[in-house]
């Protein structure tokens, strides 16, 4: 095993060399002055489609730097990896601007339809390469739907409760924008424990260097001690 390849002890957080996540594609969030109902349908769909593309750029961030086997590393009692959750949200994208609006994407692969958690890790027939070119493709599947429908689009999602599967584009927009940040969310913290790299370069974590964030979380560490104490005096 080569040292790259290794899976280090959780390391001083950095924010050094990272990517920006895609806040570029909000720069212009809110700039239309339209007036026309349509046409403020339309400037809705662009926003919820930039956060989209936003949190997809955020999540396949990180993967950024990881050797195989660190992409695939399970850090959590649930097996959460990185390249699991790329692998997952791939999945799943395909699935909501696919057959929900009868749009199936073309020569799916088979774990699509598995139920017993194979979207959630990279098989030892996956490559991570991969894992994030299947992910490019069902994006790009993905943005083609939602350029060619409107926001109230009629689809169904089969594997939701009968009472609720009937949906709209707008639904399934927010739909996915939630499920993609969340799980970009969950990469994140993944991404810092193993190697230390944390945020995704859009300015919103504080910039320290290593020696202060180990003073930081000393700091949170004393202030949780402290408080556990207080609730044993009372």
């Amino acid at each position: 095993m080569s040292s790259t390849d290794a899976v280090p002890e959780v390391h001083p957080a950095t924010t050094t060399g990272l990517a920006s996540s895609g806040n570029s594609v909000l720069s212009d969030e809110g700039a239309s002055s339209d007036t026309d109902p349509l046409a403020s349908a339309a400037a809705v769909k662009r926003t919820l489609h930039r956060y989209l593309q936003k949190h997809r750029a955020a999540l396949l961030g990180k993967l950024d730097g990881l050797a195989e086997r660190q992409a695939r590393w399970p850090v959590t009692p649930t097996g959460t990896n990185v390249l699991g959750l790329v692998k997952h949200v791939a999945g799943v994208q395909a699935g909501y601007f696919g057959e929900v609006f009868g749009r199936p994407l073309p020569d799916a692969p088979a774990w699509l339809e598995s139920e017993d958690g194979e979207d959630m890790y990279a098989t030892l027939d996956e490559t991570l390469d991969d894992v994030v070119a299947f992910h490019h493709r069902s994006a790009a599947h993905a943005d083609a739907t939602i350029e060619a429908l409107d926001l109230d689009a009629r689809g169904t999602v089969p594997w939701w409760p009968e009472e609720h599967r009937e949906v709209t584009l707008h639904r399934i927009l927010v739909h996915m924008a939630y499920e993609t940040a969340r799980h970009a969310g969950h990469a994140d913290i993944v991404r810092e424990m193993l190697d230390g790299l944390a945020g995704d370069g859009d300015g919103n974590l504080a910039d320290k260097s290593p020696e202060e964030w180990v003073l930081w979380r000393e700091q949170l560490v004393d202030i949780a001690e402290r408080s556990g104490l207080r609730g044993l005096a009372m």
